[in-house]
């Protein structure tokens, strides 16, 4: 993972994880075996955002077994709380990127080194892209597809940053400036909110191809929904990023 014991990784992977109990081994196993591969370093950070079936002590087990992660427990703060504590175990290490991948392998960890030219070129914000060469959805239900493809239309439109995938999870950020956003949501909209903030500071945004899977039937459901609540902060995050004077490189 690392070929030099003293050096710094160049990113942290940073995984939260809500009760996933189920996938959590495999999550750990296959993220550290793509890690070995690279020819930079990198590390993991998973965070325990106050799981309560049982995915606290299997990670404490896993640690111990195999090692090789940063493991960090905390109480309840929703997916956004758990990225920013990630983002700051980064910051402490002097990290420069932060990766963020979901823990049900639905982000094929195989992908992981598509972001790693695009860090080394010093871009701030890469994102995954389903919609472009070489990405897609991959069974996902056809019903989540047409809210993801239109939502993206109208997010492109609003955003103007030159990527096609404006609301994908899988996304790598300058530490630095991870740390320069004044994040408030505790849900998935804080996908969002990140690409309003960097928009907003200035940063410049590319992206890299990859696919999206669906959770395994024997994974708890998955939290994401469409709800009127989550549409609205989505679009709201995107009108204000049309307000915005971006940067272009």
């Amino acid at each position: 993972m690392a070929s030099d014991s003293l050096s710094v990784p160049l990113f942290a992977v940073v995984v939260p994880m809500y009760n996933e109990r189920v996938g959590a081994e495999a999550c750990i196993h296959a993220v550290l075996s793509e890690l070995t591969k690279l020819t930079i370093s990198a590390t993991l950070i998973v965070v325990d955002d106050g799981s309560r079936d049982g995915t606290g002590p299997l990670l404490d087990q896993l640690q111990m077994d195999i090692g090789g992660f940063q493991l960090i427990h905390q109480a309840n703060t929703g997916y956004g709380g758990a990225l920013v504590t990630g983002g700051r175990a980064a910051a402490d290490l002097g990290i420069p990127y932060v990766l963020f991948m979901d823990s049900d392998l639905t982000n094929p960890p195989s992908h992981i080194e598509r972001f790693i030219t695009p860090m080394t070129e010093g871009w701030d914000v890469i994102k995954g892209c389903r919609f472009s060469p070489g990405g897609s959805l991959a069974g996902v239900p056809w019903q989540r597809q047409i809210f993801s493809r239109l939502g993206n239309v109208v997010a492109r439109m609003l955003f103007r940053v030159g990527i096609a995938d404006c609301t994908n999870g899988f996304r790598a950020i300058r530490t630095e400036l991870f740390m320069r956003m004044n994040l408030t949501e505790r849900s998935f909209p804080v996908i969002v909110e990140e690409l309003y903030w960097a928009k907003k500071l200035g940063a410049t945004i590319t992206s890299v191809p990859t696919i999206l899977h669906t959770r395994s039937a024997d994974q708890r459901p998955t939290l994401f929904s469409y709800k009127w609540d989550t549409i609205r902060r989505y679009l709201g995050y995107s009108l204000r990023a049309a307000l915005c004077r971006g940067r272009t490189r």
